[in-house]
Order: structure tokens, then C-alpha cells, then sequence
């Protein structure tokens, strides 16, 4: 039935069918010869939308979007209710506070939305040239079109997807800098095809007649299926594949090459760079959660106020009391009746839910979230690059970590790879001053190497020149300031200290300068050939295909034809990937060097070639064609040509390159571990290589007992293994262990056995997972997500093969390395170094932490404060829905009365001082899993509210018992004076609290409090001092706060009921913080003893084994 409805919406224009699997885009709009096979698809404009509103749709969709949350929705439907029912408030106490938040938060978004406006604009109306009817015409971007050609000029950004025809270069080769997709700087070269390289000119490529069938848009920015009909030498076409190496995407520039010209085939929305920009998936923050609770608790007390309320005045309307209030209308018993008056109540008790909540934390999280990147000891002066947030929904979660996710390479590592050592036909060589040298010596001490052994270091030295896609610039002095570059291509003379490798993987570059270093010189390459210097004397390889890197594979190989006629493959990848495709050399000792390398914490390659005959590369090269020009399947069929070729190698060597370790990786594990915070190490290395690494930065310490679960072969050895393992930890004296995963098993583990492979891991304090694919490390976050325990996770990375797990932990964190800003762009937070970690978690977590949770806390309290004497008076009014408040109180108590303290305490408060959160690192973990916002800390918050109600209603009743004049002249107050009087006292003693809750007292904070107290009583004498013709109702106001003030009396009760308010709480405090103290109150009362205070307090570093002992106790280690 559905797909009729279907049919019918497409007919009706409602719904668009199904794009086809592929596309076909006719080159320049030039029908081919068989172009009446196809049904040319539509595609969309080259206009960039990334704005969200627009004039017409503003309105409706930003009140649609901001009435889903449970508090807006809640008051619009209280004033809805107000306005149908005869309220006992004025609808415009409910009605203009809902204004205002919604209109500071409309106002904010559509800001926001007009910056995006005016960059898509910007954007679109960029001026680009394009070839029509055989002429270049300059056109907006906007205006460009599937399968028209542009021309692209130096530095240009290019304006959408296309495939490129040709470029400045004869060979047809451009540079390209892709910052803007995925952060990586350095230059890439791409190719055209060879048949379209020479059309340079408009002329010439008005005349191609080919048309272009490719995959439809999809995100992955390194990947391409496609390929190019070419029917200029016949009718039948001349079929020429396509890759990601011959498509410049949009939002890349073009640097070092004059001019490119290429052939459109996505546009705007549909570009790579529009499908990799959209919103990843939402992430909720536990305060949120703990906000939402919360409000349903708020909502449940309200709805059980009002039942009661309204059972009460049913039955006070059959007591004889009620008799003789004759001015009391008589009550509705009907149905309707009941319903009125639950909502009257409900409307009359509707400020119990903080009305501007949601708004203050909203800015306050924005403006907070601003000091991130400020911080300047988390600015990377190596990249120039300060830290970065991306969203600010999270930044409380900083200060809640207790797992964290860690990749090696990169993160904690430079991901600068050196060239140490080597193993080759079997010996040992380690680089020392740029050249090879044997480690083992001859008796007398000396270095001997032989013929033979110079002949293979030679083939192997030849491999590592040739098996790579490095690219060469050469820098020349140019007629111009600074340098120019020359990018591949023949250099008659060369000098390697001259040459600049540019390359995606360091791995390559440090193999590429090593050659270099040891006699074999890559010179450069086209797409036909590579040049080298060997031995002193040029040799040219004519290349005939280069079989790329990929992760299922672990391997790459390059095959060539030698100055002798002869084809040779050179293969280099892991030893997994390596070794068993290896029918000779000598593996048995490469194996031995190898996992020597792996334990000295190197990383480890194999190199390996073969020779092949005419006929062997001839089926190879007619599999790979057909694999290549594929548009289904492709990556099956590449994969089966590779595995056809890549067998019978013979084994040359391996090689052992240093990553070193960042700067404070240990220094920021071992604090991490002190504030209780778990770490895992997750990495894609051998597992001698992350084993080494992990002892090296303090993951793995000393008198930890290690456990290993790697090699299991089938789910059922996996099971035994995790049993043997359980029962170690439960019977093993040493109480730290440590485990290590491999790949292999982490599969049986977790598909099999997750439940005791989880309490396993919990049960230890370190965990290192080796061999990982990308979509392991997000299970592995996924398995501890769903713990018992609920542990909060964070994953912090710096490459595209992180990106999984940084969003699937709670909080992703990036590091701007050198794989690229994929991480980085995926993650929530991000910075240059993992050492930065230490500041971000310890001291802008803590604060942020505390900020956000003493904010909820304090606006449920004053809302309970300031509500429930209205919920008291109605014992005394015969519960006649009278309300306490003038309306003008109740509209501006949220808003304007008890507004700016708190969201200036949300932004600036410091309750200890970033030395003192470094130094003691046990500080965080005092304030995980939620501390702040337990249950019983929520329930002394409103249960301190309703003693505060308390004290003010029958406080100021105690003032006006047996109709005691307040004034000289014997003049009685009536009830605005009494529900006034009440309000000040309220907005005095939430404030106050607020006083004393605040460590960090600061020119702003006491501005705002000021502001606060002095905007109150100026409010009041502008509102009760000026008849308000046509504007609510405000002559009962008149003149009252002027009577008020004049009283004596009332400015005594008001000191000794606030006095009564605080006092209790003060006390309740300070017996916590002296008999009861946290470390944080110890941290405290240090910088309290000694003069300072918490903005300034430096703690003097204690040992690590050091804990903050209670404050009668405190004596912190001193040094000399």
C-alpha cells in the first residue's frame, strides 16, 4: 500500500523518487553518442545554505523549537490558563517574564542565524569563471551548474566537487591544500587523466565530447568510484577510471599551480564539504538530566499543592466560619467548578518552576564556555593554535570524567617518526650521524660489512625510495620576496639537504629521508615515472601503478619498471600483512628484531619485493583495469586484484622508527589517576609496541600485575582465558593490575562474553587495547557506557580513525596533530597537547562543575523561598486564592530581582585557585558522579527554602500581630505592604545567601550584588511612586515602598528575620568546613590561614602519595 501513496506523492509533486545508484554527468552539457540511454537526473544548485531561519519561517520554527522545552511549554500554557480562567493573578506576571525569555533567546539565535546569512552569502556570490559556448564568463558561484567546466587560479578556494580535465602543469598535476576539509596543511598533489591533460585551453576543451558516471554524493572525503567516457576518437567510448586523486573538492585551495581546470559533478548541499558539515549526533549533559528530574519533582509538588488547596477549600466551605464571611463568593461544586479552581492554584503556585533557568544557563554556559580558548596555558605555541570548544551544552562534563579513552600515536606521542633502526637479510643496523652501521661488530671491535651485505642494503635502501606516495618541492630562489616551489617532476642536479618531502603519513616521510640520508635519493615523480639517485648515478622507473594503503589490508606496494626492462613490486606494511605472504628471506630473524624494536617502543614495518614476468603483470594489469573501472563492487574487485599480486614476496628487512612521547604525558597520567579518573589506552600498534609505550608514560607502573588476553582463536578459548583472568584478580595479593586486549580477542570478548569481560576491566586499574580497528575503539566505549556503575567517558584523539569513539563517548576531546582536524572537528572540545588535559579537566571542569550545579541548585531554592509564604497564606484567606504578591513582584523576581548575581557567580566563580586544583589532583574526584547534585543535597536546598518561607511569612506576621501600627502616626498597613515586605525580605536573603556561597569575590560580583540590591528598591519607588495610566493595575501599589521605609520598625524586623534566615544555613556550613571538611574545604581554610583567598591561594605541591588531610589536621608538606 505504501509505495501507491508513493507513487500518488511523487505524481502531486509532494516527494521526489529515489535518486538512482549512480549518476551520469554529460561534460560542458554536450550530449554523447549514446545519451538517449539516460534520463538526466536533476541536481540541486551550487547555493550554500547553512543558515537555519529565514525571514518567513523565523517566527514560527524558533517559537516551535523553543516551546519543546518542558519549562517554556509550561508557562505559555499557565498563561494560556490565566487568560481563559478568572485568574487571582494577572496574566502579565506569567505572560511577560515568558516574553522576555523568549525573546532573549529569539534574539540570540537569530544573531546567530544572521552571521550564518551573511557568510553563505558571502560564499555564494563569489566570483568564479566558467566556460560557456566556448568562452570564459565570470558567474557567482551560486550560479554554477553540473557539468559546466571552471577554471580555478591560484589561491583560489574551489567553489564545488569536480573532476579535474587539466591544469598549468603539462602532466597534469596540481597542488592542493585541504585545511578547510579535514585540517591537514600540508600539500597534496592531484592528477588528471592523461587523456585530458594538453586540453589547457578554452578552445580545446569546448571540443571534448565525454560524460562522467559516478557514485552519488556520499561524506567520505577520501574516497571516489567513478569513471570517465571519452568519444573523441570514435563512437565507441574510451573508458578511464576515476579516483578520489583526480577530484578537487570544494572548500580545498589551490596553491602553487597557476590555473586547473575541472568538470563539475556536485554542487552546493551535495558537495563533501556540505555532507561532512552537518550536526553529529546530540549529546546531553548529566546536569541536564539531573535539571529535568528535578522540574518533574517541581511539577508533582505544584500539582499535589494544588489538589490539596482545592480539597481544603471545599471543606472550609461547609465550616461554620465560613457562614459569616458573606463576602466570600460562594464556591462551584460542579465539575467545572473543581477544575477551575485546581487550575487557579496551579496558576496562583506556578512560580515555583524557575521561569528563566533555562536562559541563564544557556548564556552562562555560552560566556563561560568563551574562557576556554582564552586560557593561555592551553594555547599551543608550536601550531599557534589555542584550545577550542565547540559546544558549550557540555561544559560542566569536563569536570566529570571517570574513564578515559586515549589513542597513542599522536595523542600521546608526537606522531614525529625518526628513523632508528633497521633489520636487513637478517642483521642489525642502527642509524647513527645519517648512515647505517651494523650492531654487530667483528672481535676487534670494529664494523665489517660485506659485498653482499652493501648489495641488500642496497635493494632495501631502493624499496624505501620507491614504495611511498611521497611528493618533492624543491625551494629556489625566485625574482620575488621569499621562495618559490617546484613540485616533482625531472631535477637535473639535486642536493637532498635541499629537498622537502611532503607527505599524509610521517611513517613515509621518515622512510623516503632515510634512503635519502643513506644513498638512495627520491628526486621526484610523475604519474609515469620515478627518478632516484643511486650510487651517485640518475636511474628512472617508469610506474605502473601504485596500489594504495588501506587499513584491511595493512600494506601498500608500488609497482615499477626498472632502467634494466625488469618489473618489480615493492611491498612494505605490518608483519601481520607482510610475513605470511613471504616464500623466502630470512623471516625467523625479522621476526626476532622485530618484536626487539616493539619492546624498545618502536614502530615497526616490513619491506619486502617481488619480480614479476610480462605475462604475470599483464593478467595483473587487465584484473585491475576492470576492478578500477568498476562502479559496483569496486572495492571487492581492488581488493581481489591486490591479494592476486601480493603473494611469493621475498622478504627484505623491517624497519624501527621512534615516535616519541609528548612533553608531560606522564606527568598528566599520573595526575589523572590521582583524581581517580581511569585510563585506557586504545591503538591501532603490535602490542609489544603499545606495551612499551604504556610502561614509558607511567600507564602501566610499576608492581602492577599484568594480564593478557590477546591471541584467543575462538570464543570458547576467550571464555576460559576471562575466567582464568577472573579468578587471578579475585586470588592475586597485588592489588593494581593490568590488562591488555588485542584486537582478535576484543572481537570474542565483547560480541560473546561482555558481561565478565566488563567486570574485568572494571576490576582493573589500567587497560591497554592493541590492534584496534576505528569501530572497536567506539564498542569498547560503548561496552563501559552501559556499566552499572554508569561511569562518565571521555575520548580524546587526533585522527580521522578516532572520530568513532570521540562521538560515542559522553565528552570528545581532540587534539589538533598532524593526522589531520577529522577529531577535531567531531569532538566537543579540543587543544594542541594531551598534557593541556591537566587544565582543561582539574581546573576548568572543576570550576565549571560548581559554577552550573550551584546555579540549579540556587534557582529551584529561591523559588521555594519565594512561592510557598503564598501557599501559607492561603491557610489565612480561606483559601480564596488571594494572592500574596503584587503582580509588578511576581512579573520581575526571576527576571530582574535575583537574576545577575548568580549569572555573574556562573561565569567568574573560583572556589579554589587553579594552582591548588593542579596541585591536588584528588580535588576532582571529590566532585564526580554527580556529587553536587545527590538527592539529599537537592532536598536541603528546597527544605532550606521552605525554612526561609517560613521565616518570612510568619515574620512579617509576628510584626503585624494584634494590629500594631508599624508607623508614628498610628496608620495600619494593608496587604501589598505585607506581601511587599515579604518580597524584600526574600530578595534580600537570597541574595545574601548567594554572598556567602561565593569564594572568589571580585569587582564584577560585587557591582552585580550591588546593582541587584539598589535596582530593587529603585524599581519599586519608579513603579509605587508614578500613577502607570492603561499599564497593569497600579494604584494599590502606590506610594507603599515610601510608607515602608519610613517605618522603623520594619527595617528592625528585617535585620532580625534575615539574621534568623541565614544563621542556621551559616552554621550548618561552617560545622561542616571545620568538624566535617571535604579536601576542597582543607584546600580552603589552607588559603585562608594565610591571608589569601581562593582567587589567589597557591598551595605548595605535596608528594603524589599525599592526601588532603581534614582541616584541624592540615599540615601540607613545605619545601626547603
Amino acid at each position: 500500500m505504501s509505495k501507491y501513496f508513493n507513487r500518488l506523492a511523487e505524481a502531486l509533486g509532494c516527494s521526489s523518487p529515489p535518486p538512482p545508484p549512480q549518476r551520469t554527468v554529460f561534460v560542458n552539457h554536450k550530449k554523447t553518442p549514446d545519451s538517449e540511454e539516460y534520463v538526466q537526473q536533476k541536481f540541486p544548485t551550487n547555493r550554500i545554505t547553512t543558515s537555519k531561519y529565514t525571514v518567513w519561517n523565523f517566527l514560527p520554527k524558533n517559537l516551535f523549537e523553543q516551546f519543546r522545552r518542558i519549562a517554556n511549554f509550561y508557562f505559555l500554557i499557565v498563561g494560556l490558563i490565566q487568560l481563559v480562567i478568572d485568574s487571582p493573578v494577572s496574566p502579565w506576571t506569567t505572560l511577560l517574564p515568558l516574553v522576555f525569555v523568549i525573546s532573549v533567546t529569539a534574539v540570540k539565535q537569530a544573531y546567530e542565524d544572521w552571521l550564518r546569512h551573511r557568510a553563505d552569502n558571502e560564499v555564494n556570490n563569489r566570483p568564479t569563471q566558467v566556460i560557456r559556448d566556448g568562452k570564459l564568463k565570470d558567474v557567482r558561484s551560486q550560479d554554477i551548474k553540473v557539468g559546466d567546466f571552471v577554471r580555478v587560479i591560484k589561491n583560489q578556494e574551489l567553489p564545488a566537487d569536480m573532476v579535474m580535465i587539466s591544469s598549468y602543469d603539462p602532466e597534469g598535476q596540481c597542488l592542493i591544500t585541504t585545511a578547510n576539509l579535514d585540517g591537514e596543511t600540508n600539500l597534496k598533489i592531484f592528477n588528471c587523466l592523461s587523456d585530458t591533460a594538453l586540453l589547457q585551453t578554452e578552445e580545446s576543451l569546448d571540443i571534448l565530447v565525454a560524460s562522467i558516471e559516478c557514485e552519488q554524493p556520499q561524506p567520505d572525503l577520501y574516497k571516489f568510484v567513478g569513471r570517465m567516457n571519452i568519444y573523441n576518437q570514435g563512437p565507441e567510448p574510451k573508458v578511464k577510471s576515476l579516483g578520489a586523486e583526480n577530484v578537487l573538492l570544494r572548500g580545498a585551495r589551490l596553491k602553487n599551480t597557476p590555473y586547473v581546470y575541472g568538470c563539475v559533478i556536485y554542487t552546493g548541499n551535495e558537495t563533501k564539504m556540505a555532507l561532512n558539515s552537518k550536526q553529529k549526533g546530540h549529546k546531553i549533559s548529566i546536569i541536564e538530566s539531573s535539571m529535568n528530574d528535578c522540574l518533574i519533582f517541581c511539577l508533582c509538588w505544584l500539582v499535589v499543592q494544588s489538589c490539596l488547596c482545592t480539597g481544603l477549600y471545599y471543606w472550609f466551605e461547609n465550616t461554620d466560619e465560613r457562614k459569616n464571611m458573606w463576602y466570600l463568593e460562594v464556591a462551584n461544586s460542579g465539575a467545572a467548578g473543581v477544575v477551575e479552581n485546581i487550575l487557579s492554584f496551579l496558576v496562583l503556585f506556578s512560580y515555583i518552576i524557575p521561569i528563566s533557568l533555562y536562559v541563564t544557563l544557556e548564556l552562562q554556559k555560552f560566556c563561560a564556555s568563551m574562557f576556554f580558548p582564552w586560557d593561555i596555558d592551553i594555547y599551543d605555541e608550536l601550531i599557534d593554535e589555542p584550545a577550542k570548544a565547540n559546544t558549550s551544552d557540555l561544559i560542566e562534563m569536563l569536570g566529570q570524567v571517570e574513564i578515559l579513552f586515549s589513542d597513542k600515536t599522536g595523542t600521546l606521542t608526537e606522531n614525529d617518526m625518526i628513523f632508528r633502526q633497521c633489520s636487513i637479510d637478517g642483521k642489525r643496523y642502527v642509524e647513527s650521524e645519517g648512515a647505517l652501521e651494523p650492531m654487530d661488530t667483528t672481535d676487534d671491535g670494529r664494523a665489517f660489512i660485506s659485498p653482499d651485505d652493501k648489495k641488500q642494503m642496497g635493494d632495501f635502501m631502493e624499496a624505501l625510495a620507491l614504495c611511498h606516495v611521497v611528493h618533492v618541492s624543491k625551494k629556489v630562489k625566485g625574482n620575488d620576496k621569499g621562495n618559490k616551489t617546484e613540485i616533482d617532476g625531472p631535477k637535473k642536479s639535486v642536493d637532498s639537504a635541499h629537498l622537502d618531502y611532503q607527505a599524509s603519513s610521517p611513517d613515509e616521510k621518515a622512510l623516503v629521508e632515510a634512503a635519502s640520508r643513506n644513498g638512495v635519493i627520491f628526486k621526484g615523480s610523475t604519474q609515469d615515472y620515478m627518478d632516484v639517485i643511486l650510487n651517485g648515478s640518475d636511474r628512472r622507473y617508469t610506474l605502473q601503478h601504485v596500489l594504495e594503503f588501506d587499513s584491511s589490508r595493512k600494506r601498500m606496494s608500488v609497482i615499477v619498471k626498472t632502467p634494466e626492462g625488469k618489473i618489480l613490486m615493492l611491498c612494505k606494511g605490518a608483519e601481520t600483512a607482510i610475513l605470511p605472504r613471504c616464500k623466502s628471506g630470512n623471516k625467523n630473524d625479522a621476526i626476532d628484531h622485530i618484536n626487539l624494536y616493539a619492546v624498545e617502543g618502536l614502530r615497526t614495518l616490513c619491506i619486502a619485493h617481488r619480480y614479476l614476468s610480462q605475462e604475470q603483470f599483464d593478467e595483473f594489469d587487465g584484473k585491475l583495469r576492470d576492478a578500477r573501472t568498476a562502479l559496483q563492487n569496486r572495492e571487492e574487485k581492488l581488493a581481489a586484484a591486490f591479494d592476486f599480486v601480493e603473494k611469493d614476496l621475498h622478504l627484505l628487512g623491517a624497519t624501527g622508527i621512534e615516535d616519541k612521547l609528548q612533553d608531560g604525558v606522564g606527568e598528566t597520567i599520573q595526575k589523572m589517576r590521582q583524581a581517580g579518573i581511569r585510563i585506557w589506552v586504545l591503538t591501532g600498534d603490535k602490542q609489544e609496541t603499545a606495551v612499551n609505550i604504556s610502561h614509558s608514560c607511567g600507564h602501566f607502573q610499576r608492581g602492577m600485575s599484568e594480564m593478557y588476553l590477546v591471541g584467543q582463536e575462538s570464543s570458547e578459548q576467550c571464555l576460559d582465558t576471562l575466567q582464568d583472568l577472573k579468578m587471578k584478580i579475585t586470588e592475586d595479593t597485588v592489588p593494581k593490575h593490568a590488562l591488555v586486549v588485542d584486537g582478535m580477542s576484543l572481537s570474542y570478548a565483547i560480541n560473546e562474553h561482555v558481561e565478565l569481560f566488563r567486570r574485568i576491566c572494571e576490576a582493573c586499574n589500567a587497560v591497554l587495547c592493541c590492534r584496534m580497528t576505528p569501530l572497536q575503539k567506539a564498542e569498547v566505549v560503548r561496552m563501559m557506557k552501559k556499566a552499572d556503575s554508569k561511569p562518565m567517558t571521555c575520548a580524546i584523539g587526533d585522527g580521522a580513525n578516532d572520530v568513532s569513539m570521540i562521538q560515542e563517548a559522553h565528552l570528545g576531546i581532540g587534539i589538533m596533530g598532524k593526522e589531520g582536524r577529522q577529531a577535531v572537528r567531531s569532538s566537543d572540545y579540543a587543544f594542541g597537547r594531551f598534557r593541556f588535559l591537566q587544565k582543561a579537566l582539574l581546573v576548568h571542569g572543576h570550576w565549571f562543575y560548581i559554577r552550573v550545579t550551584t546555579l540549579v541548585q540556587y534557582f529551584f531554592y529561591k523559588n521555594f523561598a519565594m512561592i510557598t509564604p503564598q501557599f501559607i497564606y492561603c491557610f489565612y484567606n480561606a483559601f480564596s486564592q488571594q494572592t500574596l504578591y503584587h503582580p509588578f513582584l511576581l512579573t520581575f523576581y526571576n527576571v530582574l530581582f535575583t537574576s545577575l548575581p548568580i549569572f555573574i557567580f556562573g561565569i567568574f566563580e573560583k572556589n579554589l585557585n587553579a594552582k591548588a586544583l593542579m596541585n591536588y589532583p584528588q580535588l576532582y574526584h571529590d566532585i564526580t558522579q554527580n556529587y553536587n547534585m545527590r538527592w539529599w543535597q537537592y532536598c536541603y536546598s528546597i527544605c532550606l527554602g521552605l525554612y526561609h518561607a517560613l521565616c518570612f511569612f510568619f515574620g512579617v506576621k509576628l510584626l503585624f500581630g494584634d494590629d500594631v501600627s508599624l508607623l508614628p502616626y498610628m496608620q495600619q498597613y494593608g496587604i501589598w505592604i505585607f506581601g511587599t515586605i515579604c518580597m524584600t525580605i526574600c530578595v534580600m536573603v537570597v541574595n545574601l545567601k548567594l554572598c556567602y556561597e561565593t569564594r572568589h569575590w571580585d569587582g564584577i560580583w560585587i557591582f552585580s550584588m550591588a546593582l541587584t540590591i539598589v535596582g530593587y528598591f529603585v524599581l519599586l519607588m519608579i513603579y509605587s511612586g508614578i500613577f502607570w495610566y492603561g499599564f497593569m493595575d497600579t494604584f494599590d501599589m502606590y506610594w507603599i515602598i515610601f510608607k515602608m521605609l519610613e517605618s522603623p520598625t520594619f527595617w528592625l524586623g528585617m535585620i532580625i528575620i534575615i539574621a534568623i534566615c541565614v544563621i542556621p544555613d551559616f552554621v550548618y556550613k561552617s560545622v561542616l568546613y571545620f568538624f566535617f571538611p571535604e579536601r576542597s574545604s582543607a584546600a580552603q581554610y589552607h588559603g585562608l590561614v594565610h591571608g589569601y583567598t581562593a582567587g589567589d591561594t597557591e598551595l605548595v605541591p605535596v608528594s603524589h602519595d599525599t592526601e588532603l588531610m581534614p582541616v584541624h589536621q592540615f599540615k601540607p608538606e613545605t619545601t626547603a
